[in-house]
């Protein structure tokens, strides 16, 4: 399994960057960033640092999307960094939640994200791609160029667009059954189109918290740490719920029932611990969807996932304690989930 660890481009720039650095010595594979342009700072350029001050992770945004910036230039940003780096970048893609909204937009439908796919993958990989009916191709693009587009999804509809088009599927959560239950859909849509399912690489992302032992009192900070993340998740569900309904007959009540209490949400507290507007989360979701307790519990829960065709787990480590959970993961962890 490859490990990645999932930042927000918070100032300084240079904490991003050495946590960055702190992850790859101690066996993370992958860089992950938030990218919504007014909450936080630019990840394109940060990403020209990390991948300077490192030698091999492998960087890009969880997620950008195809609304806040032109397709072509999107492509163009990651395939320079390709050039200079040497194919060491991921493209995550999805419907831009945060991004969207607090610019005053909606998030993007699925064809547009699928038409975007498309275009940014073929122009980063060197290939002609037609942008509203005048085709264009990078005349500067080296050979053995390519850009591997991952795609965020939760709902039915964007889970078969993953499987049918995706070179990979970002599920940001860690619930086994949500995501036995969503990896199978992935793939079904692969295999239905002519894919083969093992092409489509499974990327679940989800905080991580290890405490020293399993005392109520450790657990209980830890999922104080890690609630937000339910609130994230929950902007989703929301929009599901009101695309399909909350009876379960499209969407599983696994992942709906809980956000019957969600009352608003504010992203000047997006994806950060304390968030007022998650106390609506309960204990369960935070045990369900994230990864709390000593080592040998997310040991085991990695160990399941896996058996369900994870391929990378990536650690949101927007909490108290970054460091000690990237060394608790490269120390202990990563050992002994790959041993």
């Amino acid at each position: 399994m490859d490990f990645g660890l999932v930042l927000q481009t918070d100032p300084p720039a240079s904490r991003v960057i050495s946590l960055m650095k702190r992850a790859e010595r101690n066996g993370f594979r992958y860089g992950w960033t938030f990218d919504s342009a007014v909450l936080w700072q630019e990840p394109f350029v940060i990403y020209s640092q990390i991948l300077a001050q490192t030698e091999k992770l492998t960087v890009g945004p969880m997620v950008t999307n195809p609304g806040t910036r032109t397709w072509e230039v999107t492509a163009s940003t990651f395939a320079t960094l390709n050039d200079m780096y040497g194919n060491r970048t991921v493209c995550g893609i999805g419907r831009g939640d945060s991004a969207m909204r607090v610019a005053g937009r909606k998030p993007n439908t699925l064809a547009r994200i699928s038409e975007a796919m498309k275009v940014i993958r073929a122009l980063a990989s060197g290939e002609e791609a037609d942008l509203g009916g005048t085709a264009v191709r990078f005349p500067w693009i080296s050979e053995g160029a390519r850009l591997p587009v991952w795609m965020a999804a939760y709902g039915p509809k964007a889970l078969k667009l993953t499987g049918e088009e995706a070179d990979g599927f970002i599920l940001q959560l860690a619930d086994l059954y949500l995501t036995e239950y969503m990896v199978k859909a992935v793939k079904d849509a692969a295999v239905a189109v002519g894919r083969d399912p093992a092409e489509v690489t499974v990327c679940v992302a989800a905080p991580a918290y290890v405490t020293a032992d399993d005392s109520p009192e450790a657990l209980a900070h830890a999922r104080e740490q890690c609630r937000w993340f339910g609130g994230m998740v929950g902007n989703h569900v929301a929009d599901l719920v009101s695309k399909y309904g909350a009876d379960g007959s499209v969407v599983p009540p696994e992942l709906t029932d809980y956000i019957k209490a969600r009352e608003g949400y504010d992203y000047s507290h997006h994806g950060r611990s304390g968030n007022p507007d998650t106390r609506f989360v309960p204990d369960e979701i935070v045990d369900r969807f994230c990864l709390v307790g000593p080592v040998e519990k997310h040991v085991e829960k990695l160990n399941a996932l896996r058996e369900l065709g994870v391929d990378q787990f990536a650690v949101y480590d927007m909490h108290d304690a970054p460091e000690a959970v990237i060394d608790a993961y490269g120390q202990h962890v990563i050992p002994a989930v790959n041993a």
